[in-house]
């Protein structure tokens, strides 16, 4: 367990067009957060006023306008629109570009992202034997070593990069349930989830990576927590903030690859529908009560706020205040 949790800020390209993403990170670490989580996304949530940047164009353009903070993707799939070899040559060209600042999250995939290209995913099982077998591609590339494989998924001649990461690359696994975060236990560096009941998300997901990296014989995992919230004063405003969110909790979310209809799922549950799915917060001592909880529970690595708001800058300017409170 951490001695003490760094504080991030999220960086959501669902939301965000690449330039807006990238200068908002400038931002958050002049702010003083010293970790930047960004997603990656092929398609927003909902079609209307979403974003969809590339992810790894961003990282660079992050890696060359920020110089302190600690840069993570969160999530990248290497199982469906990457090739594996490929997510660890842009990983190991982000990490040399930050100075060693990178650290590589993946994922098992989303609808969203995935089914445009794919078509539907296939089960859970296929989809987490996929991962696995990009580990086994990705962790010697990355550490500078001949890679080869004979798996049924991505077969791979035997081949190194020839511009390697001057320093380590921690990779982690996200996970939403139990068989994930064995597996991120078990295989890679940490976890990645998001927190909404602090004692759930410990008991489902950190306790499980933890054990599963104890039987495996591997150092305790590093657990990196997102919460998303709302900052906002009433409904309305936080009704406004959510709009390119939406779609994100929406029934059919987990199998629907089609923004347009996330969007008209989002306007079936309504106003109040959509706020009912979303924790809002007013001010700054809100968010650090609430972060108080998740650490004192949990003890991760990282927690990073993922938050919606009508004005990014004046939220990053107001929450400021949240990493200086837990830098340790």
């Amino acid at each position: 367990m951490a001695d003490h949790t760094r504080i991030g800020w999220f960086l959501g390209h669902e939301e965000h067009q690449p330039e807006a993403l990238v200068e908002l990170g400038r931002q958050a670490e002049a702010a003083g957060f010293p970790v930047l989580m960004v997603s990656d996304h092929l398609q927003p949530w909902v079609d209307e006023g979403g974003a969809a940047g590339f992810g790894w164009a961003s990282l660079g353009a992050l890696a060359a306008t920020t110089s302190r903070a600690t840069i993570v993707s969160a999530t990248v799939c290497p199982s469906f629109r990457y090739h594996p070899v490929l997510v660890a040559q842009a990983a190991a060209t982000t990490s040399r570009l930050s100075g060693g600042r990178y650290e590589l999250g993946l994922g098992t995939g989303q609808a969203v992202n995935e089914v445009p290209i794919w078509g539907p995913l296939p089960p859970y099982r296929e989809r987490l034997a996929r991962v696995t077998e990009a580990l086994n591609i990705i962790d010697p590339l990355l550490r500078g070593k001949t890679a080869e494989n004979t798996g049924p998924f991505y077969p791979v001649r035997p081949m190194r990069l020839h511009s390697t990461s001057t320093a380590p690359v921690p990779v982690y696994l996200a996970a939403s349930g139990p068989r994930s975060a064995a597996a991120a236990g078990r295989l890679t560096d940490g976890v990645i989830t998001s927190v909404k009941d602090p004692r759930t998300t410990r008991s489902r997901i950190v306790d499980v990576a933890r054990q599963a990296a104890a039987d495996a014989g591997r150092r305790p995992p590093r657990v990196l927590l997102t919460m998303f919230f709302v900052l906002a004063e009433d409904d309305d405003e936080a009704y406004e903030a959510l709009h390119a969110w939406r779609g994100m909790r929406t029934p059919r979310r987990l199998e629907e690859g089609d923004p347009v209809r996330l969007r008209h799922d989002a306007d079936t549950l309504g106003r109040d529908g959509v706020l009912a799915r979303f924790p809002r917060f007013s001010d700054p001592d809100q968010v650090m009560a609430r972060c108080r909880t998740v650490i004192d529970e949990i003890r991760p690595d990282v927690l990073t706020l993922q938050v919606a708001a009508v004005d990014d800058t004046k939220a990053v300017e107001a929450l400021s205040v949240v990493p200086r409170q837990f830098s340790g």
